[in-house]
């Protein structure tokens, strides 16, 4: 496997992101990237991002977070960010994505875990939650599902899935500003870019959309139903926060209102005036809303 490393030049002088960075080695020539802000001993909050984005797009919740007396966990996940980036699509599995996952959870021993994640962050992450139900409190679902192939998709999705594949660089930058309400501005623009100094560092940008099951057989699809069963059955809290503009994953907060039994009569919110990365919309209200839900369940 080539693995690629972005040269750390190319995040010199990143708006809004004072963080300092860790870095994990998690076998196999990778390492993993992450934040870790606040307060060391407080109670841990694990922010996990999807794609093509990375941990930058939490630079606007960390701050609230780690104000209030909590440990703040971001990830960068393997292919995005700061961490190491496989060369080939063939490199990417989701199944590979839950391992690297597990591995820097296991390696870091956190538990009681208040996870909110959003787009991939809910696909890998919501797997974890089924895997090692033990190391999560509670739970904020944000513009996220856990697809088993068994609904139809919306078009939307479908168009961004054939587009991911078919385009030769993905322009991450125009992903994101047509995926906020607000109007980024030039440097947050180049600061989502900045992993990628050219198309050879996005196989896993690229290949993200394709490993989504839609199909009933797909690979990961019984994975995915058998993870449902357990988070069925999840009576710890589950919050969900989706946006009112964001066509994807419009409606998505109905089945983890429905089937898991710690969403049952939880404060749920449609967060108004947020596009798909509701986190560059509404960061510090989401992070206010998800203190109060900790503090409160």
């Amino acid at each position: 496997m080539t693995i690629l490393n972005t040269p750390a030049a190319a995040f010199d002088n990143l708006v809004d992101y004072p963080f300092k960075g860790n870095y994990m080695d998690i076998g196999e020539g990778l390492t993993m990237h992450f934040l870790d802000e606040g307060v060391s001993t407080g109670p841990v909050v694990l922010l996990l991002h999807g794609e093509p984005s990375w941990s930058y797009l939490y630079r606007k919740m960390i701050p609230v977070f780690a104000k209030q007396g909590y440990r703040v966990l971001a990830p960068d996940l393997i292919g995005f960010g700061k961490s190491s980036k496989p060369a080939e699509q063939s490199d990417y599995t989701y199944a590979r994505h839950i391992y690297w996952m597990s591995t820097w959870l296991i390696e870091l021993g956190i538990t009681e875990i208040n996870l909110f994640c959003q787009d991939w962050g809910g696909m890998i992450g919501l797997r974890l939650v089924a895997k090692y139900p033990n190391h999560f409190a509670r739970i904020v679902v944000a513009n996220t599902g856990l697809s088993t192939g068994d609904h139809t998709y919306p078009e939307a999705f479908l168009q961004w899935q054939k587009f991911s594949q078919t385009v030769d660089i993905l322009p991450v930058g125009k992903i994101l500003q047509n995926s906020t309400v607000r109007k980024l501005s030039p440097a947050e623009v180049e600061a989502y870019k900045a992993p990628y100094p050219d198309k050879s560092y996005m196989a896993g940008a690229k290949i993200f959309p394709s490993l989504v099951p839609t199909q009933p057989n797909d690979i990961e699809s019984q994975n995915n139903r058998d993870a449902w069963a357990v988070l069925s059955s999840w009576e710890k809290p589950l919050l969900t926060l989706f946006s009112d503009s964001d066509p994807i994953t419009k409606g998505g907060e109905k089945p983890f209102q429905k089937l898991v039994q710690g969403a049952q009569n939880q404060p749920h919110q449609i967060i108004k005036g947020a596009g798909h990365f509701l986190q560059e919309d509404k960061g510090p209200e989401i992070a206010k809303i998800m203190i109060d839900f900790i503090r409160t369940s």
